[in-house]
């Protein structure tokens, strides 16, 4: 494996990872207490909790992030535990729309957003809202310009006899769990 290889894939997830974050911020932000009451009001039964948790973790990309935000609204008692398992459940559903987006190609016009959300973010005045939902369409772009650096910084390894070679060791389930959880665990996100 070239050392250029290992940059470009780091590079592109520490993009991935700001934007997540950046993203999440804003989205926080530009909900405010708001998100919170939309939670608490429609997680009232466990469809309408899992429509809830696959929506929001959609937006925010990331059912950690999700999960550590109804860990919180159940601790601080705004949900009850039968509410927060609907949710949860709809967040692991909507991890599969990071996928579906990355299958769509959306990270050609990724440059777009984030040239949106910088606009939004540092030039609009007196809205603080306006700044917000910016600041979360600038980590947005950011993300998926992050997805496509590792992508691409990647693409070279199809090629590569070693790294198919390693790939095939993996076919027993146990390794490609472990392999799984490791990668998992080390960026945080599912």
């Amino acid at each position: 494996m070239e050392l250029s290889y290992l940059i470009g894939l780091l590079g592109g997830l520490v993009l991935f990872l700001y934007g997540m974050n950046l993203m999440s911020q804003g989205l926080e932000l530009a909900a405010g207490n708001k998100m919170q009451k939309i939670i608490e009001r429609f997680t009232s039964n466990r469809l309408s909790g899992v429509l809830i948790g696959t929506i929001v973790t959609a937006v925010i990309q990331s059912s950690s992030a999700t999960t550590v935000m109804v860990v919180g609204f159940v601790n601080a008692n705004l949900m009850t535990l039968g509410q927060a398992v609907g949710v949860i459940m709809g967040a692991n559903i909507g991890t599969t729309v990071t996928g579906q987006l990355v299958a769509l190609d959306i990270v050609k016009i990724a440059p777009l957003f984030a040239f949106a959300g910088f606009i939004m973010a540092n030039f609009v005045k007196g809205k603080q809202r306006v700044k917000f939902i910016g600041t979360a369409l600038l980590g947005l772009g950011i993300l998926f310009m992050g997805m496509n650096i590792m992508s691409d910084s990647m693409k070279p390894l199809r090629e590569s006899q070693v790294f198919i070679d390693l790939i095939t060791k993996l076919h027993n389930p146990i390794l490609g769990i472990l392999a799984g959880v490791t990668i998992t665990g080390i960026i945080q996100s599912s």
